[in-house]
């Protein structure tokens, strides 16, 4: 399962991230209300942003997504490792720049994310801190249902509250 592809929508395009691509995506992340329900509510601040770049550089599932009208990055989201045992694999760590949300492109994005990995998992994952409604309505609209309980995920050096989201082939 090819972790970092190139997919194409009407909206997007998505691609696998590369170092050059921290400038735009800080652009983009630099912008506080992105992460106002987000539990890494300074990610916005740019040390904290880097940490969080590397690491997605580093796990090999980060992807970069720009308008498919006019080239500009707008945000990333990534892959999480394939969970062998519970045959699922994570897609999250997702934003977008503001003049994006409510429009189409996180639908997108995510639908092209799952289409993708579809055939490979039994099911595919996003892992939510529990008060960000924003992103829970959004994947609840995908389709996704909601695992009882919540779980602690590292997040930053702490462990932060998430509820976990599934969508489960059937």
């Amino acid at each position: 399962m090819d972790r970092q592809p190139v997919l194409i929508g009407d909206l997007v395009t998505v691609r696998p991230t590369t170092a050059g691509d921290y400038d735009a995506l800080y652009g983009v992340a630099s912008d506080p209300a992105i992460w106002d329900q987000h539990p890494a509510h300074d990610r916005w601040q740019a040390d904290v942003f880097r940490a969080f770049f590397d690491e997605g550089l580093a796990g090999g599932g980060m992807l970069t997504i720009r308008d498919a009208g006019d080239g500009r990055v707008i945000g990333s989201s990534r892959y999480g490792p394939y969970d062998a045992e519970a045959d699922e694999i994570e897609i999250g760590w997702t934003f977008f720049a503001r003049d994006c949300w409510r429009r189409g492109y996180n639908r997108e994005t995510k639908r092209l994310m799952i289409d993708h990995v579809a055939r490979h998992v039994g099911a595919v994952t996003f892992h939510i801190g529990e008060d960000n409604a924003r992103s829970r309505a959004a994947v609840a609209a995908l389709g996704a249902t909601l695992r009882p309980g919540s779980v602690d995920v590292l997040r930053g050096g702490r462990m932060v509250p998430h509820v976990l989201y599934e969508l489960r082939r059937a």
